[in-house]
């Protein structure tokens, strides 16, 4: 057996400066000073003999050996968290802390509701929220950074298991008064590439709206610019074109004070699926499940609500 055995805090700090690329956040990151990150880095470093880490005073790189070292660390990581999750998962569910990534085309639109009825259902969850794009979520899950991810199916995620919580329809959003409008639905065909604006690379939302159109010119032709659904709603009131919208977000107010119209998107796919998703074979599966229902009776209520 080896004289030396790197701690679980020494890998978290080397997997948090792989993250952040930098000493300060990745030490805010673990709630810790930058001289301690640094030093406990340094000091597996010297123990292991090896270095890990470039340090410059722009940059931080890692060596070919020290990316080794830190997927090796997200594994041992998960499984150390793991054995944490088989404790809290033998008591009552959905208790203590769970820490979720939501994408920003669903957390604006789905949280207000979920949140009130997470509260008052389980009061002993601690519900830590993530937004980040759907790779980034992806990635955080992957690494454990995140326990489960609420984002739109389809999307690579890897080997993982989910829960269907329910179907998001698309409209297409283009300014009142078009000459182009033909209510009550938009076929693809009929949609003009040189004014559709989407969102930019990194956002699921993109993908399910070119695959629903399936027309490969839109992904050459469209503008990709977006970097939030509400900015595509403000280029599109001020005339500069048509977007895609998930109808949550329509029924959940986007449109309000704008000259928008939106109607419904008519092919054999235009909707993406609303999924919660969790690393397969996880201890806390059962957890997840409950948790994936109570997403979906909030959503149920909240679609009575706005009908």
């Amino acid at each position: 057996m080896s004289s030396y055995m790197p701690t679980l805090k020494q890998l978290q700090y080397l997997a948090a400066l792989k993250e952040h690329g930098h000493f300060g956040r990745a030490a805010e990151a673990c709630f810790v000073t930058q001289s301690t990150l640094s030093a406990g880095i340094k000091e597996l470093e010297s123990l292991i003999g090896i270095a890990l880490v470039e340090r410059t005073r722009r940059v931080v790189r890692f060596t070919a050996f020290g990316d080794r070292i830190v997927e090796k660390a997200h594994r041992i990581l998960r499984e150390a968290e793991e054995l944490a999750e088989m404790a809290q998962a033998a008591g009552k569910p959905l208790e203590g802390e769970l820490r979720m990534s939501v994408i920003p085309t669903i957390a604006p639109f789905l949280l207000p509701q979920l949140l009130p009825r997470v509260r008052r259902e389980k009061p002993g969850l601690k519900l830590y929220l993530r937004e980040e794009t759907s790779h980034a979520a992806v990635e955080s899950l992957r690494h454990g950074y995140v326990d489960c991810v609420l984002l739109a199916l389809p999307f690579a995620c890897g080997d993982v298991d989910s829960e269907l919580l329910f179907q998001d329809p698309l409209y297409v959003a283009f300014p009142k008064d078009d000459p182009r409008d033909p209510p009550p639905f938009i076929l693809p065909e009929t949609i003009d590439e040189t004014r559709l604006l989407l969102l930019e690379d990194g956002h699921c939302l993109k993908d399910h709206a070119l695959a629903a159109c399936n027309r490969p010119e839109l992904r050459a032709e469209a503008t990709m610019m977006g970097t939030s659904l509400h900015t595509l709603v403000q280029m599109v009131d001020n005339g500069l074109g048509l977007t895609m919208l998930p109808e949550m977000a329509i029924r959940n107010g986007i449109l309000l004070n704008t000259d928008i119209v939106a109607r419904p998107l008519k092919s054999e796919n235009a909707y993406r699926d609303v999924a919660l998703v969790w690393r397969k074979n996880s201890p806390r599966d059962k957890e997840f499940r409950l948790m994936a229902q109570i997403l979906r009776d909030a959503s149920k209520v909240a679609a009575k609500a706005a009908a």
